[in-house]
């Protein structure tokens, strides 16, 4: 199997690795056995399958489409249903994890679908994470990641206001994640976000624009089954007030300007 891609950030990378390059998604599916595709949300997502010189215009019964971006269970369908009329095989490989996770090969990797294609694509998700997990049908896997995401969201803006608090109350902040840290709430998630926070210039690991629109995926799926999410609305504002004043690429620990002020 090879790997294409046409980002152009990325791209010459693998072409001095000895890639090919293709122009649109179509030409990508077509040189491909499996093409994995990992986009911004459900829009750019739907663009790369039913766009102009899209993967559908290339799709044909001998190929695999595994659609690795972060979006929601209706999307993944509607994509899954479209490969499939084509005879394709389709797997929706949501990932947990961010920069660092992914530099480092241990991203957590969340299969739903075809069973075959995700056996097929394992030598790529042991390149790409410490685990893979398989959760059946299509659309698990998407909302397995929005609930996931849902948590992250609500802890980020709940360290956010707590560190604010500090500040105000006139505590060290670098006291409040050591301690922190001697706790029962220590995580690799806390742990990093604290320290982004602290040193106050949010370099970008998960945008907080894609934060937010996880946080409106799992909203709006929390709609569709009548469950009530209180704490995810209260964030999901938050991170939008936090977009409005300009930090939308910024790191999701950016939110924490809106808690300050």
């Amino acid at each position: 199997m090879r790997w294409y891609t046409n980002a152009d950030v990325t791209c010459n990378d693998f072409v001095e690795a000895g890639a090919e390059k293709g122009l649109t998604p179509a030409d990508v599916v077509a040189m491909s056995d499996i093409t994995f595709s990992c986009v911004a949300d459900p829009q750019a997502a739907k663009e790369m399958v039913f766009g102009n010189c899209g993967v559908l215009s290339e799709i044909t019964a001998d190929k695999g489409y595994v659609e690795m971006t972060s979006i929601d269970a209706e999307t993944s369908a509607d994509i899954c249903e479209a490969i499939m009329a084509k005879g394709a095989r389709y797997l929706e490989a949501q990932v947990q994890g961010s920069k660092p996770q992914a530099e480092e090969g241990n991203l957590v990797i969340l299969g739903a679908g075809d069973r075959q294609l995700f056996d097929d694509c394992n030598s790529c998700f042991q390149a790409m994470g410490k685990h893979a997990i398989y959760l059946g049908e299509v659309g698990n896997a998407s909302k397995m990641n929005l609930v996931l995401q849902t948590m992250t969201g609500i802890c980020l803006v709940g360290l956010a206001e707590s560190m604010a608090l500090a500040d105000r109350a006139g505590l060290q902040q670098k006291d409040v994640l050591e301690i922190m840290e001697m706790t029962s709430l220590a995580s690799p998630l806390l742990t990093e976000k604290g320290k982004a926070i602290i040193e106050g210039g949010f370099p970008t690991q998960m945008p907080l624009q894609h934060m937010q629109k996880d946080l409106r995926l799992g909203l709006s799926m929390s709609d569709s089954l009548e469950q009530p999410l209180p704490l995810a609305a209260i964030a999901n504002e938050t991170y939008k007030h936090a977009k409005r004043l300009g930090y939308g690429t910024h790191d999701a620990s950016a939110v924490y300007i809106r808690a300050r002020f």
